[in-house]
């Protein structure tokens, strides 16, 4: 059964086996004593599905939208399709707890180009539960996530994956080895979670700052956040600042200072 690429899906299947095979051993994550629940999303024609099934320390699942792929992944994984393990649904959508009940502490897979911030942010909503992602990606998007304050990629993204994971970034892929083959490069990156059980400050005010300062992100923050800047003293050194020149601690520290205003 042949898989068409479906642009509005944003696919691009990974046809390099020693890629899917070097993905799935960049995953490290085990516990004690049981198999870790791992979701893969968007497996495609299950590339990288087969190599992250033999690893003897995850429980996978897979979550895939298109029902041609899923299809296929039936025919062609029976194990996972008799216990269960092949979802068919938008993972953007889907009710994660209620899927996975008993937790899902790895997420993995080679993200959908044009939903990957999205993907991100729906792992941060869930980000008690998610140790560990492994992932590829657009470069320019994994630059961003793993870049820090002072660098032109440095946005949103970056401040809030790396408030609460420790980022690296693994190694570069090339075009040709996809099917149809993007128009860019792609980037494999690895997301574990750090100590950090809440940040120590409101967090859903520190998620507004940070929103609201790089939304207009060539401007200083005494432009960009006027309305929250009450001419204190403490206020001054962050004033002519821009947002890509703060760092995590940063704007956990401004948020503080603009809280008690």
């Amino acid at each position: 059964m042949y898989v068409k690429p479906k642009k509005k899906l944003g696919q691009h299947f990974l046809k390099d086996l020693s890629v899917a095979q070097k993905i799935a051993a960049s995953i490290e994550y085990k516990e004690d004593g049981k198999k870790a629940v791992c979701i893969e999303i968007g497996p495609g024609t299950g590339v990288l599905t087969q190599f992250v099934l033999q690893n003897q320390n995850l429980d996978l699942s897979v979550i895939e939208i298109d029902e041609e792929s899923v299809e296929y992944l039936v025919a062609n994984f029976p194990d996972l399709y008799k216990n269960e393990k092949i979802i068919g649904g938008d993972f953007l959508q889907l009710d994660l707890k209620k899927e996975f009940p008993n937790g899902f502490p790895v997420v993995c897979g080679n993200f959908p180009y044009n939903i990957s911030s999205q993907i991100f942010f729906k792992v941060l909503d869930y980000k008690d539960e998610v140790k560990e992602v492994v992932c590829m990606i657009q470069r320019e998007v994994a630059q961003r996530i793993v870049n820090h304050e002072g660098t032109k990629e440095y946005g949103i993204l970056s401040v809030f994956l790396q408030a609460y994971y420790n980022i690296e970034y693994l190694f570069t892929v090339d075009e040709n080895v996809f099917n149809p083959p993007p128009k860019v490069k792609s980037a494999v990156i690895r997301l574990k979670r750090n100590n950090v059980e809440k940040l120590p400050c409101d967090e859903k005010f520190f998620r507004k700052i940070v929103k609201e300062s790089f939304n207009l992100r060539r401007k200083m923050l005494r432009n960009s956040l006027a309305q929250y800047f009450s001419g204190k003293p403490d206020e001054e050194k962050f004033l002519t600042l821009r947002p890509e020149q703060l760092s995590v601690n940063d704007f956990i520290e401004l948020t503080n200072i603009l809280t008690v205003n």
